[in-house]
Formats: structure tokens, C-alpha cells, sequence
């Protein structure tokens, strides 16, 4: 009930244009490693902290993925796809080193953690990306019989 209520506001959501999405997950990517810095101590303080540290930095990992993602599509055109090498191992060892600044059980949370976004990130890519295929509908030919 409440769905059909409100489908009208999200059929006209659209996507941010890719350099414009570059630009705020940039932003958004500076501010979390500010952030992580700013509470560096508050974040090494606890066992429970240092996992919050971890799930942190997974989220400056999706945030620098995004950005690298959008940045080549705008560069480089719709077609181009994020790779394993370089784009995303590269974004994944940003991540831990800034993680790292900040405890090093942050780096191990912050891998698993960023392990189970790049999972879900793939599948919601591969749901939205798949290739549409339209069946072709089977034509039965039917012959007649010479008598």
C-alpha cells in the first residue's frame, strides 16, 4: 500500500550524471577519511569501536570505488567497465591503508566488510547490466502430405 503511494516520486529519480557522481563520491570520500582521522582515538578506543573503524573505512572503499568508476566512464565512455586490476584492488589497499592509520584490527574488519560490499555491488551491477535477450518464438512449420 505504502509503495504504490509513493511510486510516483521514484519514477522520476534519476541517476546523477557520471561526472557529477564522481564529484560527490569524491567528496564524500574525503570527508569519510577526514572523519576516520578526526576520531581516530574514539575509534581505537574499543574492541566494538575498532569494528565501526573497520566498517568505515569499507564504506571509503565503496566511495573510492564509485569515484574511480566514474571517473573512467566519463573519460573513457559508457562501455568501459571497472576491473578487478587495477581499479578495484587498488581502491581496496587505499581503504585498509587508511583504515590502517587508525588501528590494525581496522584493516582486517575493514577487508572483510568491504569483501561482502564488493559482492552485493557486483550483484546489483550484473542485475542492472545483464544483457536482455528476446526469445524468439518457436514457428512450427506444418506440410502437407502429397496423397
Amino acid at each position: 500500500v505504502h509503495r504504490a503511494r509513493f511510486s510516483h516520486w521514484f519514477s522520476f529519480i534519476m541517476a546523477l550524471p557520471s561526472f557529477t557522481s564522481f564529484l560527490f563520491a569524491s567528496t564524500l570520500t574525503v570527508l569519510t577519511f577526514a572523519g576516520m582521522q578526526m576520531f581516530k582515538t574514539n575509534l581505537a578506543s574499543s574492541e566494538w569501536m575498532t569494528i565501526l573503524g573497520g566498517l568505515i573505512g569499507s564504506q571509503l572503499f565503496v566511495f573510492l570505488l564509485t569515484a574511480v568508476g566514474n571517473l573512467e566512464t566519463h573519460m573513457f565512455g559508457r562501455n568501459f567497465q571497472t576491473k578487478l586490476f587495477p581499479e578495484v584492488i587498488l581502491c581496496l589497499v587505499v581503504a585498509m591503508f587508511a583504515s590502517g592509520l587508525v588501528h590494525r584490527v581496522c584493516v582486517t574488519t575493514c577487508f572483510l566488510f568491504s569483501m561482502v560490499a564488493i559482492y552485493y555491488i557486483n550483484k546489483i551491477a550484473a542485475s542492472v547490466h545483464a544483457p536482455t535477450t528476446n526469445p524468439t518464438p518457436q514457428v512450427s512449420v506444418k506440410t502437407k502430405k502429397n496423397r
